[in-house]
């Protein structure tokens, strides 16, 4: 298992490639790229991750940082607590929805956001080079901690709803949790919202009752307790809460896209504006947009949260999101955020009255294909050559990859971030459609060696 290493931080097996002196040079690495100044430390509840946070803290205060360790917390709380303390930075030790053999150490900017690119690569050149700025004992300052992370987030993402009337609606939900890190914030704001909440998988042990990834086949359990308990909804986190997948009354998985669909159905008519959604985001958005008309349109960006929110300034979005149920509302914070995405749906249920399943049959359906297989950097950018020109009278956009788009559909076509891969993702409104457009984009590049 190789090491990781991207604009979406670090991420390897424990005790093989993610070892605590890598954890410690790159927390020196990064208190040298920050040059001091307070940094947030959150965790998600892999227990490896006590391990990797005393590494980290021991780099950042060998380079003069002043530590605030939150414990157990997820993303968005993590990110949110940087703002609040007006911190240099923070970090994440996460490895999202990996199996727990990985651990991770995600790196925040004073915004509490992925860095750019460029500055990414500032921070992994300091580590390559040791060029680490080390303060001598006087200079070494005391790590403090913090346990109001997880009741600052829950009140923050209250503010989207009417919490009074949605409390009145008495919903009952299923809550699953995955043992990660976001149980608590869950919960807490479910039942701060009135819900009877059915909370299963909800101690953060990191020992996840289910393979992470909050896909359909991973949340039979979640489905099965939707119906059993007669749930108006089951909500399902990911490891470090900032993805919510979502289950309908009937305990039919409705699947990430819809996560964003729904925050965009409620927010296009109660706040009109802009959306930001990167290119491999299902077009339902689109369609919500145009049917909103006036101000409500969406822009697209390269793949990555920190690119949604950059989109999201450059253009004044009232929100944004990726398709792997990751909302992201400016009002709590600009980073993903499962509390906020549930908070939304439960506002948006109590408005209209209506069930799940009839909100997500008011959005017009399609079916998305995503697939992937290896291949060179070098191939890939001969690929990517390939398909602009093959469908050059065609709607493209290649920000991130190359996407084409159709009336009838559209494929993304990109390398990606982290492993010699190329990937596949095509929409259309039946799976014969889809299913054509992925083998015409592998035809073209089964023709290049």
């Amino acid at each position: 298992m190789r090491l990781m290493m991207s604009v979406s931080g670090v991420r390897g097996v424990i005790g093989e490639t993610l070892t605590p002196v890598l954890a410690t040079e790159l927390g020196c690495a990064f208190g040298t790229y920050l040059d001091g100044g307070t940094v947030v430390i959150g965790r998600d509840s892999r227990p490896s991750g006590p391990m990797l946070e005393a590494a980290v803290v021991a780099g950042l205060l060998a380079a003069g940082c002043r530590p605030v360790l939150l414990g157990i917390a997820s993303t968005p709380a993590t990110a949110m607590m940087v703002r609040r303390h007006k911190a240099a930075g923070g970090i994440v030790i996460t490895a999202s929805h990996n199996p727990i053999i990985w651990n991770g150490i995600k790196f925040l900017t004073d915004e509490g956001l992925a860095p750019p690119p460029q500055k990414a690569e500032q921070l992994f050149a300091i580590h390559r080079e040791r060029g680490f700025r080390l303060v001598d004992a006087e200079g070494v300052p005391a790590p403090q901690s913090d346990a109001t992370a997880a009741d600052q987030h829950v009140e923050a993402s209250l503010s989207l709803a009417d919490v009074k009337t949605v409390a009145a609606r008495r919903f009952r939900v299923v809550l699953d949790s995955v043992n990660g890190a976001g149980g608590e914030e869950g919960r807490a704001l479910l039942e701060r919202l009135g819900c009877q909440v059915v909370h299963i998988n909800g101690e953060p042990t990191g020992r996840f009752a289910h393979t992470p990834e909050p896909l359909a086949e991973n949340l039979t359990q979640l489905c099965d307790a939707v119906r059993r308990e007669k749930a108006v909804a089951g909500f399902a986190q990911d490891p470090d809460a900032d993805r919510l997948a979502i289950v309908d009354q009937t305990g039919r998985y409705i699947g990430e896209e819809y996560t964003l669909a729904l925050m965009a159905k409620l927010l296009f008519a109660s706040r009109p504006g802009p959306a930001a959604a990167n290119l491999s985001t299902s077009r339902m958005i689109d369609d919500l947009a145009a049917q909103a008309g006036g101000p409500c349109k969406v822009f697209r960006s390269a793949v990555g949260e920190a690119n949604v929110v950059a989109t999201m300034k450059a253009n004044g979005c009232v929100f944004g999101g990726e398709g792997n149920g990751g909302v992201i509302d400016p009002r709590v914070g600009v980073v993903r955020d499962s509390l906020v995405a549930m908070a939304i749906v439960l506002q948006l249920m109590t408005e209209t009255g209506k069930t799940l399943s009839a909100l997500v049959s008011e959005i017009p359906a399609y079916t998305m294909i995503k697939t992937k297989f290896e291949c060179s950097k070098e191939r890939i950018a001969k690929v990517l050559v390939a398909v602009r020109e093959r469908f050059a009278r065609e709607r493209v956009n290649d920000i991130d990859g190359t996407r084409v788009d159709w009336p009838d559909g559209w494929v993304h076509v990109r390398g990606s971030n982290t492993e010699p891969m190329i990937r596949i993702i095509a929409e259309a409104p039946t799976q014969a459609r889809a299913e054509a457009l992925v083998a015409e984009v592998r035809k073209i590049a089964d023709g290049i060696a």
